[in-house]
């Protein structure tokens, strides 16, 4: 029941924003926040008009995500995305007026290769739900009509990607040196980009089924309840 508070809580503030054809939402937090749930849900909701996209497909290739070094924390945050392409393709067209055909996906980290670009018509009013880590980066804060950042602890964040992953047998305390890559770069961003000071709403998506919302003023936690405003 929290958590469907906290969804229409947002769908709320997101409805609310009725001057714009395309609305852009992210949805910003570090690995295994739960970016891809809440977007998921959130996208289901909206419906057909929903622009469902991810940093995940606008990846570098492993040339120049891993030039750093592949256990670089500097190079995870600094070399992992293609933000150029990203504006380009999607971010650019959402946001001209009008809206222009964009692209949700440029590039399978996976195989390591460029995919096919699919390019779509947007809809007549439409809403972009982008889910990625380091979204309030300087090159994509000003992107966003509305913005998300969703809390969880070191260990948390830890604990949820091995379990994703299906990796056995390696620890899930953060101080490891196996997760200094990833654990140590998304520290340099929230270091130096401050998210939770840049976004709309701040969520501690801790537990997932019970997150809580930050009150700004005062910094503290508040239980979800249907009726909270923004602060």
């Amino acid at each position: 029941m929290r958590r469907e508070a906290l969804l229409a809580h947002m769908l709320t503030e997101i409805n609310s924003i009725a001057d714009r054809r395309i609305v852009r939402v992210a949805i910003d937090g570090v690995d295994g926040a739960g970016k891809t749930r809440l977007a998921d849900e959130l996208a289901t909701r909206i419906g057909d008009t929903a622009i469902r996209a991810s940093v995940d497909s606008f990846h570098h290739p492993r040339n120049i995500r891993y030039a750093k070094g592949r256990d670089s924390p500097v190079g995870f945050f600094e070399d992992s995305f293609n933000y150029e392409k990203l504006k380009e393709v999607l971010l650019d067209p959402l946001s001209s007026d009008p809206p222009q055909r964009y692209c949700l996906a440029f590039f399978d980290h996976r195989q390591d290769a460029e995919v096919s670009a699919v390019w779509e018509e947007p809809p007549e009013k439409g809403t972009l739900i982008f889910d990625g880590i380091f979204t309030h980066r300087p090159e994509l804060v000003d992107y966003w009509d509305y913005s998300i950042f969703l809390e969880v602890s070191p260990q948390e964040s830890v604990r949820r990607c091995l379990r994703r992953e299906g990796v056995e047998g390696v620890s899930d305390d953060p101080t490891d040196p196996a997760h200094a890559r990833y654990v140590e770069g998304q520290a340099i961003y929230l270091e130096t980009c401050n998210p939770t000071s840049l976004c709309n709403t701040h969520v501690v998506n801790e537990p997932i089924d019970s997150p809580r919302l930050v009150r700004r003023d005062q910094g503290q936690q508040d239980e979800v309840a249907p009726d909270c405003g923004r602060e």
